[in-house]
């Protein structure tokens, strides 16, 4: 049986362009072993990224808002600074294959040099979701697949209407008035 963590705070960093239901997995998971989970939105300079900072944060927050222990926040800066700021002791990596792992394991010796006391946890994905990936997802949906079931519903409809495949319902309503 799972031990919750009440007293235990975790970090769960990325850039999110688009989340995923393989990140949603994740976040389902930590909030299942840690007290709280922040999900921090990060922002990459070396990435062009779909969606703004806002966008992401307002997607991801409407994807896990039935996780009452779940936090957005968006950060720039180094991982560990984040996790000093909100008071986290673990930061949560989703490793979805081997390939995944060097640089994980990279990142996660370099955040132990700067943050000893900072745990890193490395969690897998249902099986479902090992292949996915926001670059894949971003593809399907440019070139017209069908990515239902590969995203959160409010993702899905954002990330269609980006490509000019769905009008957002302010569009819509605008239309008609």
């Amino acid at each position: 049986m799972k031990q919750v963590r009440h007293d235990r705070v975790a970090l769960f960093p990325g850039s999110f362009d688009p989340f995923t239901n393989g990140h949603l997995d994740l976040v389902r998971r930590a909030a299942a072993l840690f007290g709280k989970v922040i999900v921090a939105v990060a922002h990459n300079p070396a990435k062009t990224s779909l969606f703004t900072p806002e966008e992401r944060v307002k997607l991801i927050r409407e994807s896990v808002a039935r996780l009452p222990n779940v936090e957005v926040i968006y950060f720039a800066g180094l991982v560990v600074h984040c996790a000093d700021q909100y008071q986290a002791q673990v930061i949560i990596r989703g490793i979805r294959a081997v390939s995944d792992f060097e640089f994980e394991f990279q990142m996660a010796l370099m955040n132990r040099r700067l943050s000893p006391d900072l745990e890193v946890v490395f969690l897998m994905p249902s099986q479902e979701y090992t292949y996915l990936n926001s670059t894949l997802v971003k593809e399907v949906a440019k070139h017209g697949g069908r990515i239902r079931g590969l995203v959160p519903p409010p993702v899905e409809k954002r990330l269609l209407a980006k490509f000019g495949r769905v009008r957002p319902a302010a569009a819509r309503k605008k239309k008609k008035a």
